[in-house]
């Protein structure tokens, strides 16, 4: 698997990985990957990360049902984050988040107040995904 060497992985064996909807271009969610998550995402067509909380891998969606198809693999100039362009499913709209929401870059910071506010809504009720 020699693509998998040209990966720079940190020093824990990991990438950033950032999953970007293909229709909208909206991002929507950042996580890691390790060298298997990244050959199972290949392999299944479906992303796959490495949970650092749990160290062990996480197919998104596994709880949820919130799975992400992948159409492309991409890995920026300097070969240190892998970007996946995805078809959310299991909703609609798609739910990224485990808040319920689309993407999880859902609040923005107020230049003004210096304060951070929820800008995108809460699509399903986190407890109703997660039992």
């Amino acid at each position: 698997m020699d693509w998998l060497d040209e990966v720079k992985w940190d020093r824990d064996g990991l990438v950033p990985a950032i999953a970007q909807e293909a229709s909208s271009g909206d991002v929507l969610m950042f996580a890691w990957m390790n060298r298997e998550s990244l050959a199972l995402t290949l392999q299944r067509g479906e992303a796959v990360y490495w949970s650092r909380s749990r160290q062990r891998l996480w197919h998104k969606g596994e709880e949820s049902g919130h799975v992400q198809q992948v159409h492309e693999i991409r890995l920026d100039c300097d070969a240190d984050v892998v970007l996946l362009k995805v078809t959310q499913r299991g909703h609609e709209p798609g739910i990224a988040c485990h808040t319920g929401r689309h993407s999880c870059f859902y609040r923005r910071l107020d230049r003004d107040s210096g304060a951070w506010s929820a800008v995108d809504p809460v699509l399903k009720d986190p407890e109703s995904i997660y039992k």
